[in-house]
């Protein structure tokens, strides 16, 4: 059994990663690094203050002080061309002209400005005696999963899945077939077959290893942990390398050149990198792109890691998604063992 061509080929694809720094860092380091510097970046701080201006003018020193005693805003007093500048470059989040009326200069495309508007009105007009007819209390509560890093890290595990898949495969494929590689290959009893099992196998050695790294330094740092089952996670991981590594023997099975080769990867990924998800909701594309979006691999693996790891379901509920990557992984690979030239 070890001398089987698809267990030599398995073995011979194993060497050539791990003899590779790049490729290591590439698989196990730059996730690790984007969800570092992404959760940093994206940690719930609260929303901080806000910066609000009020123009020069009658009463402008009252209504500063006002503004200035609310919690979350910040108050300066501008004259009318640097608070209009200011605003307009977006270094204000609302600009007050004082007056008998107040009057509320703001973007309301942009969410802080909304929400100074509303604060400094709140501050506003209870400063001037306006009392709430009902009476109301708050219960602040922080639900597990709701965080930018929880939704983050599922979301990079399936872009990890997607450009390892796809470049470990078709790169090594093409640069086999640019150095005659694929030509010697040919002579020898070995199948078809053999030779593109060898890189799903080969993937999968360092698939758990590479899934367990992301997770756990995810767990480590940020506390996002699994609400599902971890054999559910370890499935669904399986089935979207297999499928990426369908999708790479196919971009690789007739490309002549790295150069074509890296085209058309990026021709596959770019769509993917955008529409599926990885680091924002694909709900806020138009309804009329929704289908499209939701029948790309990489969205419904994403979609199956974030029902599993934040929403705590099981594998039985997840049929749509898992049939979907299934489906591109089978059809994939297929197509590419009927069109796949070694020359």
């Amino acid at each position: 059994m070890s001398d089987h061509p698809l267990v030599q080929l398995s073995l011979a694809r194993m060497r050539e990663f791990y003899r590779e720094p790049e490729a290591i860092f590439w698989v196990f380091g730059f996730p690790i690094v984007l969800a570092f510097a992404l959760g940093i970046a994206f940690r719930n701080r609260g929303p901080g203050e806000l910066r609000v201006a009020v123009q020069q003018g009658s009463g402008d020193s009252a209504v500063a002080a006002t503004l200035a005693r609310a919690p979350g805003l910040s108050a300066v007093v501008l004259d009318s061309s640097q608070a209009r500048l200011q605003l307009r470059t977006g270094r204000l989040a609302l600009l007050v002209v004082p007056g008998e009326t107040v009057v509320y200069r703001f973007d309301s495309t942009r969410t802080e400005s909304r929400l100074a508007r509303l604060e400094a009105d709140e501050a506003l007009q209870r400063s001037r005696g306006r009392v709430d007819p009902a009476r109301v209390t708050e219960e602040r509560v922080t639900e597990p999963g709701s965080r930018y890093i929880d939704f983050l890290i599922p979301g990079l595990l399936g872009m990890n899945l997607m450009g390892s898949g796809l470049w470990g495969v078709g790169f090594s494929v093409v640069q086999a077939r640019t150095k005659k590689l694929l030509k010697r290959f040919m002579a020898t009893p070995m199948r078809r077959s053999d030779y593109l099992l060898s890189f799903v196998l080969s993937r999968l050695v360092f698939l758990f290893v590479e899934v367990a790294a992301l997770v756990g330094f995810g767990w480590w740092m940020f506390h996002v942990g699994v609400r599902g089952s971890l054999g559910a996670v370890a499935g669904i991981t399986v089935l979207g390398s297999l499928s990426f590594a369908g999708l790479g023997m196919l971009v690789a099975s007739r490309a002549r050149t790295i150069e074509a080769v890296s085209g058309l990867m990026n021709l596959v990924m770019l769509p993917m990198w955008i529409l599926s998800g990885t680091f924002f909701s694909y709900a806020r594309f138009p309804d009329a792109m929704q289908p499209f979006v939701k029948a790309l691999p990489l969205t419904a693996l994403n979609d199956a890691l974030r029902a599993v790891m934040i929403d705590g379901s099981s594998l039985a509920r997840l049929g749509a998604p898992l049939g979907i990557v299934a489906a591109w992984g089978l059809v994939s690979f297929v197509v590419a063992l009927r069109i796949f030239r070694w020359r």
